[in-house]
């Protein structure tokens, strides 16, 4: 059997057999992990969250690392997100950013994205 695919954007899932999924999927397009933690940055900064945004900028850095501590990231992330509480929900500028890290984290970036209304 061959499959030709074209160009696909966000969920893909190409599987053999059974798929389930728990807590649904997100996808986000453009950009790489170290960017995402930039932009949170420039928008904690924007928002007067100085202390989150030198967090996102340590989030950042570890990105940009050989090889990233997801657990420290997740660690950063969490408290990011317990901090900005109700203006993640209401701003896609700090909401978008924070959301595309967790997604990247996988498993550790669930409880966040669920923190944030994902």
């Amino acid at each position: 059997m061959v499959f030709n695919i074209g160009s696909q954007q966000g969920n893909i899932n190409n599987v053999a057999g059974d798929q389930t999924i728990h807590g649904g999927q997100q996808a986000f397009v453009g950009g790489q992990p170290a960017d995402w933690a930039a932009q949170l940055a420039e928008a904690l900064r924007g928002a007067g969250m100085a202390v989150q945004a030198a967090q996102a900028e340590a989030v950042r850095a570890e990105l940009e690392s050989p090889a990233p501590d997801r657990q420290a990231i997740a660690g950063r992330l969490t408290s990011i997100a317990q901090a900005v509480g109700a203006v993640a929900g209401a701003g896609t500028a700090l909401r978008e950013p924070l959301a595309a890290l967790c997604a990247w984290l996988g498993s550790l970036g669930t409880p966040i994205l669920r923190m944030i209304g994902f």
